[in-house]
């Protein structure tokens, strides 16, 4: 009954909404939602289009609830691009209230072949969303809203197709340098522990055995026995560290790091790892290549 309610009450803000789209500028008008999107996005665009993100550092997609604002900066853009694979699972009604509306949208996911997606029962849609954390999707993804950005915005055609093989080309040397880096971990070290499952195409990229202490979805609560049963695997396995996620409260993996000790054993809490959102802006962190770089400095400096 809530969600009901809840729908009404953003279908009535659409229909109440303006139809006045584009500004004096004449820039073409996006809307994207996470902060990974909104990264690449305005590396493809640049200056001949305008980007507003709905989400923010440290803000998690699972659980994110569009405001009044929100739902008006959606109906007023001229395109909206999203992660799809119910990552945004509360603004799927939102989305298609808007494709009803005719209103032009992009799901990034959609450039992944489903055979290369990690199976998923926490979604509506079968899979895992976090294809950002595969680099070789992301590039797919990348070269994806090109495309599309192209075939809606024609005249700028050329300046996406400049920017976008600029941004993939960070994205080539990104890999590289990662590659390099995580070489110098052990395979038997290579056990990642954070609060939920936002890495397994990290893990499926780089060769991790990846544990998340909720699942794949923060929508998820871990209970008792979730902990204990990750606490046995942490002192079986001898992991040396466990790691917070910027997006998700940490108590949970505190209470998992005082289980273990609890069992006389030790476990460090390796870092704080960005997982569902990039860290503030105008900071490293703040863009996709600069928060790729920090998780695995962090991850490889906790567990060599």
């Amino acid at each position: 009954m809530k969600k009901y309610i809840y729908i009404l009450f953003l279908v009535s803000i659409v229909t109440s909404c303006t139809t006045a789209t584009k500004k004096q500028n004449g820039k073409l008008q996006i809307v994207t939602t996470t902060t990974m999107i909104t990264d690449m996005v305005k590396n493809i665009g640049g200056d001949v289009v305008e980007v507003k993100g709905l989400m923010g550092s440290g803000v998690d997609p699972h659980l994110y609830k569009a405001s009044e604002g929100d739902v008006s900066k959606l109906f007023n853009a001229d395109v909206i691009i999203y992660n799809g694979l119910h990552l945004e699972g509360k603004l799927e009604d939102v989305f298609e209230k808007m494709r009803k509306q005719q209103k032009q949208t992009i799901a990034v996911a959609n450039a992944i072949d489903k055979s290369g997606l990690i199976g998923s029962e926490y979604f509506a849609s079968s899979y895992d969303p976090h294809i950002w954390f595969h680099i070789g999707y992301w590039k797919q993804a990348t070269q994806f809203v090109i495309d599309e950005l192209k075939k809606i915005d024609a005249k700028n055609a050329a300046t996406f197709e400049k920017n976008g093989q600029v941004y993939l080309a960070k994205l080539d040397t990104l890999a590289a340098e990662i590659s390099d880096e995580i070489t110098v971990l052990p395979i038997e070290k290579r056990i990642l522990v954070t609060a939920h499952d936002a890495f397994n195409y990290f893990g499926k990229l780089h060769n991790f055995e990846v544990v998340g202490l909720q699942g794949l979805s923060t929508a998820t609560e871990a209970g008792v026995q979730d902990v204990q049963k990750l606490a046995t695997f942490i002192i079986e396995n001898n992991v040396k560290a466990i790691f917070v996620e910027s997006s998700v409260p940490k108590r949970t993996i505190e209470a998992l790091q005082a289980s273990v000790k609890a069992s006389g054993h030790e476990v460090a809490i390796g870092g704080t790892l960005y997982s569902d959102a990039l860290g503030d802006a105008g900071t490293k962190e703040g863009t996709y290549v600069g928060m790729y770089r920090y998780n695995v400095k962090t991850i490889v400096e906790a567990l060599k």
